[in-house]
């Protein structure tokens, strides 16, 4: 038997039965991972004015240490991405997870905002190991309208992760001053770095395994690349998370300085907010059942878009005041929220033989396009206008490019072949990767 036969029945095989048991325990685990790159975004952020003022620079300084975490998490999925494909998926994530844990540990002591940022990217390289693992895992066992449905099961762990982490954030600045949220994400980190090891069985069996070096994750790339739907899925889930993070960039200020919260209530605030993803979220799962992910997705950045341009005029304008922006923001995050797992599962699903790199370049999309919103917020001003400029923005141009070329209509032959086969395969859902492509 040849390579080439090796490779494509690697490729076709269907991923392993999953018990309700193991899927339980799938959720709680994997749930967790993806939370790490998000508690490393978010915890700090309540205190990103105490840090302007400790360490003597500006907003805008500081922001980037925002900017440097994002980087790191999308280049570190692009590396991380194809090394688990190559080595399985357990090895690399202990790596990025020990990572992480020593990069949050010398955050603690960096003397300057320089020295803070250049952590900040290493904690990012160190968490996009969690992140891209854990939707690697997915696609390992998980296809079609179940895959759809684990995403959407993640999303409520990723959701909840921007409600509790400035809410926890605030608290410890009750008792610690900013130094010790580093703290905190040393002791994260290495508690799920411990979780993994004796938890998280290896998914990725060798005969599965791509080998080949960089020659062959450029391979892997390059075709990544020259699928059109797959391509245009990845710039929909990086743009729409440009949007989410232009409020994550910019809401502290917004909210503390120009509408007057205190840390604690733009805890309780920003809360508030992410109960729209988490609700989006689990409505999505029942929505699933009725209709398929490329209509839920279509309706989602409809819905984000339109609520994003009404915040941009409310804000221009000043009407409403506080209202004016959260309201229309929370009918935004949801739409945010729908979007993810449908994006996510349509996107996966076209090339479960390279789950790992694929899972990378998504990613790093979301990181490193999303990257970009940070500095833009500071530099449009740090207000509520700016910030709902680029909420918007980032949502209508999502929506664009799912209009041009994802081209939705195109995949309902996609759709009708993955509902049939998700329930003839039962709870696992398998799918021929090379026809849902074809």
């Amino acid at each position: 038997m040849t390579a080439t036969t090796d490779a494509r029945d690697a490729e076709t095989a269907p991923p392993p039965t999953v018990s309700p048991r193991e899927r339980l325990r799938l959720v709680a685990v994997l749930g967790l991972l993806v939370a790490l790159g998000p508690f490393t975004i978010d915890l700090y952020l309540p205190a990103l004015p105490t840090i302007t003022e400790d360490l003597g620079t500006t907003e805008a300084a500081v922001q980037l240490t925002l900017t440097g975490t994002l980087a790191g998490l999308a280049v570190g999925q692009l590396v991380i991405g194809p090394l688990s494909d190559a080595f399985g998926r357990r090895r690399p994530l202990l790596a990025g997870t020990a990572l992480h844990v020593v990069a949050s540990a010398l955050c603690v002591v960096a003397p300057d905002v320089a020295v803070l940022g250049v952590l900040r990217v290493a904690q990012g390289l160190g968490a996009a190991a969690a992140t891209v693992v854990a939707l690697a895992v997915v696609r390992d066992l998980f296809s079609g309208l179940a895959a759809a449905t684990m995403f959407s099961r993640l999303m409520l762990v990723l959701g909840t992760s921007p409600v509790l982490a400035p809410t926890i954030g605030g608290e410890l600045l009750r008792w610690t001053e900013w130094r010790g949220i580093f703290i905190a994400l040393a002791l994260l980190g290495a508690v799920l770095m411990a979780l993994s090891a004796l938890a998280l069985r290896e998914t990725l069996p060798p005969s599965r395994r791509r080998r080949g070096g960089v020659r062959d994750t450029a391979a892997a790339y390059v075709a990544l690349l020259r699928d059109r739907p797959y391509v245009g899925l990845v710039l929909v889930i990086g743009l729409s998370m440009a949007s989410l993070l232009a409020y994550v960039a910019g809401s502290s200020f917004v909210l503390q300085d120009q509408f007057g919260l205190s840390e604690q209530q733009f805890g309780l605030a920003f809360a508030a907010n992410a109960v729209a993803v988490i609700g989006a979220t689990q409505l999505n799962v029942r929505l699933l059942r009725r209709w398929g992910p490329q209509q839920l997705l279509v309706a989602a950045l409809a819905v984000g878009t339109g609520a994003g341009l009404v915040m941009l005029a409310l804000a221009a304008t000043g009407t409403g005041g506080l209202a004016g922006i959260l309201v229309p923001l929370f009918v935004s995050l949801a739409g945010f929220g729908m979007a993810g797992p449908n994006a996510q599962a349509l996107a996966l699903l076209r090339h479960g033989e390279a789950a790992g790199t694929a899972a990378a370049l998504l990613g790093a999309a979301q990181f490193g396009i999303g990257s970009l919103a940070s500095p833009l917020v500071g530099a449009l001003g740090n207000d509520g206008t700016a910030m709902a400029a680029l909420v918007a923005g980032g949502m209508a141009a999502a929506a664009l490019v799912l209009v041009t070329v994802v081209r939705p209509w195109q995949l309902a032959g996609f759709e009708a072949s993955t509902v049939r086969l998700a329930a003839e395969g039962g709870t696992t859902g398998a799918a021929d990767p090379g026809a849902a492509r074809r």
